[in-house]
């Protein structure tokens, strides 16, 4: 699976677990030996990062003989690295959504192409609940490709028999999922020779459907293991809450606007479903980075009926020198574009709000000072801005990076993290009015959000253990 969240062995797991820094080490070297000893000489070019990490998990599942490799694409599926595979049991599409556009298309259909270029002639496929176009789409390319491709019925289906299904992840979206990897589980337990279950009949091509362009798969009597298996399933930097004395931190990795507007419900649900205190007691704070070609006034635009009362902008990285932290470098991004990224988010975010005000009866009367905190690149530290020349009810902060930012947000309440330093106070509306209003809340909410990569920064500072 891609991308990681802390460290790259997250990756390539067996069993669940990350593979160990001895067997990572092991096989890193024996493959990256291999490929310099056999490369083209005139063209003399390694792989690039996914893809050789893609034939180093492949290399590993060989060597370590598991009995099932799961196998997610990287971006797109059609001219995706991870598409070598000729013969796969079973194929899987989730839930489509707009992202990659400069790769994939800036249109569902076009995405929907490229994702149903993983289907393989007589290898069945399962999709889920999809928009009427793109379902055609995949539909056609399963055609062209002979490929079986069938719906999933809704989870509630399989809930008939068994009663309500616990699920381990949060988010009315994962049961979309969850319906999704049931399907693909009992393809690959049918190939065993378990036929407890029930066949999959294949739909001949010629069948009329009715009002349906894809055949829909019969629901099936789950498992005792199936139940467990969806209830305890964890994965880290998906609707995750971690609980730290006030301050309680929402970790989702959302990045496209389908997949906010999810976090959106889940977080609603999980943190604002009472009402604000008058008294000020409850403070929330929004901690967003997106990066790529992401339409990132649209993600934040759908953030706004949150109510934060402080919005926080700062780069995916964890220091502003980041030289003890190789697996979360990101060699293709400067320092300096990051930030000019974060003062654009910040930008954006104020105006949001300047545009809300008056309009909604939920927004509180306007803060009478503005002002913004900037960071100075060269020295990592922050720097104040001239007041905003109208007035906000939501302060927008950019910090050089996460440490800073996680930081002022907990400001020492957090036993994970260290207290922001002196030298990071200033006389500034924005910062000095919120260090007391954080320092003195009851309870402290935090969104973290927009980038998987954002929020494993996040991850590595609050739970130190993943590290290891």
């Amino acid at each position: 699976s891609s991308p990681h969240l802390v460290q790259v062995r997250e990756r390539i797991r067996i069993n669940g677990q990350p593979i160990s820094k001895d067997l990572f080490n092991k096989y890193f070297w024996l493959v990256y030996n291999r490929l310099e000893e056999t490369k083209d000489p005139v063209h003399a070019s390694m792989p690039a990062y996914f893809r050789f990490l893609t034939i180093m998990a492949f290399h590993v599942f060989l060597q370590e003989k598991v009995d099932l490799a799961v196998v997610e694409v990287g971006i797109g599926g059609t001219y995706d690295c991870t598409n070598i595979i000729r013969a796969p049991v079973v194929c899987g599409v989730s839930s489509l959504g707009i992202d990659h556009t400069s790769i994939l298309g800036d249109t569902m259909e076009k995405i929907a192409w490229q994702k149903g270029g993983i289907f393989k002639p007589g290898v069945p496929a399962f999709t889920v609940v999809q928009p009427e176009r793109p379902l055609e789409v995949l539909r056609e390319r399963a055609q062209e490709r002979k490929c079986p491709l069938y719906l999933c019925p809704e989870l509630d289906d399989f809930e008939e028999g068994c009663g309500v299904l616990e699920l381990g992840l949060a988010g009315a979206h994962q049961r979309s999922n969850a319906a999704l990897a049931l399907q693909l589980a009992r393809m690959w337990l049918q190939r065993r020779g378990c036929h407890a279950l029930g066949e999959l009949k294949e739909v001949p091509p010629s069948t009329e459907l009715v009002r349906r362009p894809v055949p829909l798969a019969p629901a099936f009597r789950l498992t005792d293991a199936m139940i467990q298996g969806l209830r305890d399933t964890e994965w880290l930097g998906r609707t995750q809450v971690l609980s730290h004395g006030p301050v309680t931190w929402y970790l989702d990795g959302a990045h496209t606007t389908s997949s906010i507007q999810a976090c959106v419900r889940w977080f609603r649900q999980a943190a604002l479903n009472q009402d604000k205190p008058h008294d000020g007691s409850e403070v929330r704070v929004l901690l967003f980075n997106a990066t790529g070609d992401r339409d990132t006034a649209a993600l934040l635009k759908l953030l706004v009926p949150c109510h934060f009362d402080y919005a926080v902008f700062c780069p995916n990285f964890v220091e502003v020198s980041v030289a003890n932290n190789a697996d979360q470098q990101n060699f293709n991004v400067t320092l300096e574009n990051a930030l000019t990224r974060c003062l654009e988010n910040q930008r954006t975010w104020t105006r949001l709000l300047e545009e809300k005000v008056g309009q909604d009866p939920w927004l509180p009367s306007p803060l009478r000072v503005g002002g913004l905190l900037q960071p100075a690149p060269a020295r990592g530290s922050l720097l104040l801005v001239p007041p905003a020349p109208r007035p906000l009810n939501s302060p927008a902060l950019v910090f050089p990076c996460l440490a800073q930012a996680l930081r002022w947000v907990a400001q020492g309440r957090d036993p994970h993290l260290a207290a922001p330093a002196a030298s990071g106070a200033h006389p500034h509306p924005a910062a000095s009015s919120g260090v007391v209003l954080l320092q003195e809340a009851a309870s402290i909410h935090v969104l973290v959000t927009g980038s998987l990569h954002l929020v494993g920064g996040a991850l590595r500072l609050l739970d130190p253990a993943l590290s290891q």
